[in-house]
């Protein structure tokens, strides 16, 4: 008889109820094993150094040390991949975001977790999340690492590497971010190192549900110099802006009496994300042509793929990050395998790509594909 090696999973959080629930839930995978549960951070925090499990469920609300300053101690002196389990609320989204910027590989809203019918939605969800966490070797480390990236602004420095030049044959009027699991983490890498004056509009696909797009886009405005937020229907782009499109809803462009213009819908209702990539890219070219750019960062999959395939049957351009600096190596990897990436970048020089592109005092010895 094969013995199966359980995903271990420790469960932290204040609720008797919810510590009950998530291990039934878990448990009932069969492939997921929950080595122990813990009522608060500190009671967590030991039996992560105990138990060495493979993953941590954390709630943030708890007595003693809350979650945010327990996942810290833990990415600090123990990393281990956290699911952090958040109310589907403003006040939730925030912290989650924050989470996110601390090192947790991903997040599990809740809705209605005083309902037993309520909380047994999110069952699939959860038991998907923690298997996908699982088969991401080293994904706790990757984000440690990510998280104490340092990007130079070249733009202050002198002395710049002058080979291995690279730039868009055509002239770029837009660009496209698509990014997924590890967003929330590497867009802080790239977001608030973009020019001020940068003169053209940014799209940001960021595979999320409501509510936690427009708590990403606003706690990057604080951060940068460029204008960000959550798109809205019929928002104009303008220049040196970034819209984040609404989690959970497409984001189309359309151009009419010469302004370019925003659409969010929920439609179509069949593609594997909301938003997605590939539509919102389609949409941009419809409008731009080949003179739309895509960056296809981290995530899970390979959304953008085709989109991609269609801008570089027409003559344009992408580029992908690394897979070293990547939290998931899935969309980039979709894109550098099918031989469509014209430069693969590291996490910490997609920024200073991006600010040359417009400025061409400045160059980075990158890989040039």
């Amino acid at each position: 008889m094969t013995t199966i090696n359980k995903i271990k999973v420790l469960v932290i959080d204040d609720s008797a109820f919810m510590r009950k629930t998530l291990t039934f839930m878990l448990e009932s995978a069969g492939d997921i094993e929950v080595v122990a549960t813990a009522k608060d951070g500190l009671e967590g925090f030991e039996l992560v150094k105990k138990l060495q499990p493979d993953i941590i469920t954390l709630d943030f609300e708890m007595p003693r040390m809350n979650g945010l300053e327990t996942l810290e101690k833990i990415m600090n002196d123990c990393p281990v991949p956290v699911l952090m389990v958040s109310s589907y609320t403003t006040e939730g989204a925030e912290i989650t975001i924050k989470a996110l910027s601390l090192g947790a590989a991903d997040f599990l809203p809740k809705e209605a977790t005083n309902i037993s019918t309520g909380i047994m939605k999110i069952k699939d969800e959860l038991i998907e999340k923690v298997r996908n966490i699982y088969k991401q070797t080293s994904i706790a480390t990757r984000l440690k690492r990510i998280s104490s990236i340092v990007v130079k602004d070249e733009r202050k420095t002198k002395s710049v590497t002058k080979n291995k030049e690279w730039f868009p044959k055509s002239d770029i009027k837009a660009i496209l971010i698509g990014i997924s699991t590890g967003g929330p983490l590497s867009l802080q890498k790239v977001i608030p190192h973009l020019q001020a004056q940068l003169p053209v509009p940014v799209i940001v696909i960021q595979h999320m549900p409501p509510m936690f797009t427009n708590s990403l886009a606003e706690r990057l405005n604080k951060l940068s110099e460029v204008t960000v937020k959550e798109a809205s229907d019929n928002d104009v782009l303008e220049q040196a802006k970034v819209y984040f499109a609404p989690g959970g809803k497409h984001l189309f462009v359309n151009q009419s009496s010469g302004k370019v213009t925003i659409k969010i819908s929920e439609n179509p209702d069949n593609t594997l994300y909301k938003p997605c990539v590939d539509v919102s890219l389609n949409s941009m070219i419809d409008v731009y042509g080949k003179s739309v750019l895509p960056i296809i960062m981290t995530g899970m999959g390979k959304d953008g793929l085709e989109a991609v395939k269609r801008l570089k049957q027409i003559g344009g351009f992408a580029i992908a990050q690394d897979e070293e600096s990547s939290v998931v190596y899935g969309m980039p990897r979709a894109i550098v395998y099918n031989g469509l990436a014209d430069l693969v970048l590291p996490l910490d020089k997609i920024a200073i790509q991006i600010n040359k592109i417009f400025n061409r005092e400045f160059v980075y010895a990158g890989n040039v594909v």
